[in-house]
Formats: C-alpha cells, structure tokens, sequence
C-alpha cells in the first residue's frame, strides 16, 4: 500500500507548526531581547511557540511512520518556505521577489524528489549493531566538525543537520518496530534507539544554537540542506529505501536536489526590507541613527557679558 500522499501531509501541517512556532519565538525575541529563560516561562506566547514546536514534532513522527526518509526529510525544507509569508505578515512588509524566487525553486526541486522517492510505507529498520556503527560513525564525524579552528559556524551547523537527519532515521526506526506486532513494544531494540534518538536530537539542538551566534543564513542553509542528506544516506544504504525510475530517476532526483539547495539558500540570503525613516520627525531621525552617530546637543552656559543670556558653549 503506498501511503506517501499521507506522509507527505503530515510533513505539510508539521512544517506549518515549525514555521508558525519560529515565527512567534522571533517575533518574541525582538519584543524582549533582554528577557531571561524565567520571564520567558512566565509568557503565554512563548507556551504557545513550546506546544507549536512538540505537535510538529509529533507529526514529523508520525509521517516517518507512513513514508520513507527520502521523502519525509526534505519536506522538511518547506518550514523555511512557510517561515518567509508568515515573518513578512508580522513584520508588515511585503514578500521579496528574491523571497518569491527562493520559494519556487525550493518547491520545483522538492517536487522533483517525491517524483522520484515515492514508495511504499517503510518496513525495513536499523538493528541494534547497524544503530550503533551509524550512531558512532555520526559522532565521530560530529566531533571533528566541532573541533576550534576556523568557521565555526558553518561547521556547527553541518553538524547539527547531521545529528538531526540522523535522529530522525533512527526515529523511522523506532516507530516502525514499536509498531510491529510480531515483537514487544519495548524491545530492547526500541528502547536503545530511543535513547539514541534523545542524544542526537539535544546534540543537534546545542550544535545549532552554537552556529547561529555568527548569523543565520549561512548557518541555516547548511543545516536545511544537511539534514535530508544524511537521513537519505541512511535509507538508501540501510534501508533498502530506492529512487523510482532507475538512472533517469537518479539524475532527476540530483537535479531537484539542486534545485532545492539553490532556493533554501537564496531564502536564507534574502534581506527583508527595512521601513523607511520619516526624517521629519525628530524621534524617528534619532532613531535612525547608529550609536554614537548622533551630535551631542550643546551645552548652554551664561554670557560672560550678559549674566541673564543663555549662548552654547564652545568645546
């Protein structure tokens, strides 16, 4: 039975919530940018962006369940999608042409790899010694990524998109034997993936937040384009997962692939537009200003010859 259409809508509404939930905590941050992490429980909004985040993580679960990773993970490209219509809304400004262009070569691509990985529903897991040879090979290549030396960034966030696509493969692995019938729910299989799964999602999460204090788009391409990568490395080798078409479904995947990376990384490189200052108004000309850009206003001292007059004073 092939059961990708309902996959492919799980990963739909999921990256809607992803979207919707980064929006509301960007919008968050830029209200309060001095706001600790208890001032933070204490906001209804943030609460929302929190449950937000875990029904998208759920869905995202729950379609690795019905469809194969080649499929489900580059879907998730299309948060960043939805990210840019709902941050131009609450920003009051309007979608970029470079904006528009990035947006439909994401999806032109991101079409052309469901072409050709659509499949029926995954069947085929990770035993525990596969597990963890991808587990240990991930961390190995994780801490060479992380090690100090030049462009951080960059290489935080190739880490991070690694962690996660191999969290969400091993996920795949979780939800399909916890429900096959034929063994326990709570195998030994299951549990120590599980925990697997734990680690690289929090790995993943720290790596990320650690890439992003250099910028975001650079930073937040490589993690996009990174994260199906490694999930389709994965299913493919150890899955038994299979591009539809032979070697012309091959190179139409690669194509659509490059497709995608060119417009996750135009949308991440677009620059919103700023509002136009009114110049006239004094509030907003000062604010317009860069620190310290600002003449001081002079001082006024008493005329040595005239003690009642107020002049500015010379410096």
């Amino acid at each position: 039975m092939n059961t990708v259409p309902a996959a492919v809508a799980l990963s739909l509404v999921s990256a809607v919530a992803y979207a919707a939930a980064a929006v509301g905590q960007e919008r968050l941050a830029s209200r309060s940018p001095g706001a600790g992490t208890l001032r933070l429980l204490g906001s209804g909004a943030w609460w929302w962006s929190v449950g937000l985040n875990a029904s998208a993580a759920l869905l995202h679960v729950v379609a690795l369940r019905y469809g194969p990773l080649t499929v489900v993970q580059p879907l998730g490209a299309l948060t960043l999608v939805a990210a840019v219509p709902m941050g131009a809304r609450m920003a009051g400004r309007r979608v970029s042409a470079v904006e528009w262009k990035g947006t439909a070569l994401t999806l032109l691509g991101l079409g052309a790899i469901l072409v050709t990985a659509s499949g029926p529903a995954p069947d085929g897991v990770l035993s525990v010694p596969e597990a963890l040879a991808v587990a240990g090979a991930t961390a190995v290549f994780i801490g060479v990524l992380s090690r100090p030396g030049a462009r951080p960034g960059l290489r935080h966030a190739t880490a991070s998109g690694l962690a996660s696509g191999v969290a969400s493969a091993l996920t795949q692995t979780v939800t399909v034997a916890a429900t096959d019938r034929s063994g326990p729910a709570l195998s030994v299989q299951v549990v120590g993936v599980a925990l697997l799964v734990a680690a690289f999602a929090a790995g993943g999460l720290v790596l990320s937040q650690t890439a992003y204090r250099g910028g975001l788009g650079g930073p937040l391409a490589v993690v996009t384009l990174s994260n199906p990568l490694a999930a389709a490395v994965i299913g493919l080798s150890l899955l038994g997962e299979r591009l539809q078409g032979g070697p012309a479904g091959v190179l139409l995947a690669l194509a659509g692939a490059g497709l995608a990376a060119w417009g996750v990384v135009s949308l991440t490189r677009a620059a919103p537009a700023t509002a136009p200052v009114d110049d006239d108004h004094p509030v907003a000309a000062v604010l317009a200003l860069e620190p310290g850009s600002a003449t001081p206003e002079p001082a006024l001292v008493p005329r040595p010859h005239d003690p009642g007059h107020l002049t500015p004073a010379t410096r």
